[in-house]
């Protein structure tokens, strides 16, 4: 296990928020942050401290990215036409590797890209071992056969943690998932409120 994963409810109490709606989170029992610092009273946050923290959540809540690979998917949606922070959204979850935590292959999405990195992943027959592969709209993503039998995905379907989303199309019995559309952010069910005009507005001061 990775530091990044085996730390990863360290970014629910740094953010203060259970951004995976997880009922484990420490968030639902500890309402201070990590480290021995995290009990000090707040101040009221700047207007860069909460442009921070939103790009910081959000980056957190796809399997802690790095700040280049951040980065890198903010210029793309820069360059597109309309809402940059629609944009945004709408390429984050085309990542192969949050669409397969959608579609509950996964229980985590930190689980989705070490799936799709070991090679368990299909997407419209042909393998795909790159958790940023950017899903196009009509692609068809499904668990390759000798990896549905995996404990980790058997009990990512049986979880009634989360809901699938309406812009995928899952059959959960053959554990294949249709991209139908690039969802706005009204339609991604984030646990938790995020802002996307936020780090619109880091970006652009930053």
């Amino acid at each position: 296990m990775t530091k990044r994963t085996s730390a990863k409810y360290k970014i629910d109490r740094r953010m203060g928020e259970n951004i995976w709606g997880r009922p484990k989170s420490p968030v639902n029992r500890r309402e201070y942050g990590p480290g021995q610092h995290g009990q000090r009273r707040k101040g009221k946050m700047s207007d860069f401290g909460t442009q921070l923290r939103a790009k910081q959540k959000l980056k957190g809540y796809y399997g802690d990215l790095t700040e280049k690979q951040f980065r890198r998917i903010y210029a793309e949606a820069e360059r597109l036409r309309g809402d940059t922070g629609e944009a945004l959204i709408g390429l984050l979850e085309r990542r192969l590797d949050a669409v397969v935590y959608r579609a509950k292959f996964v229980p985590t999405v930190f689980a989705a890209r070490q799936f799709v990195n070991h090679g368990h992943v299909l997407v419209n027959g042909k393998r795909v071992n790159i958790p940023s592969y950017q899903v196009k709209e009509g692609d068809v993503i499904e668990v390759r056969e000798k990896s549905k039998q995996m404990e980790l995905v058997m009990a990512a379907q049986q979880s009634a943690e989360r809901d699938t989303p309406e812009y995928l199309e899952v059959d959960g019995s053959k554990l294949t998932a249709r991209f139908i559309r690039t969802p706005s952010l009204s339609d991604v069910p984030y646990p938790v409120q995020m802002e996307p005009n936020l780090v619109v507005e880091f970006y652009a001061k930053n």
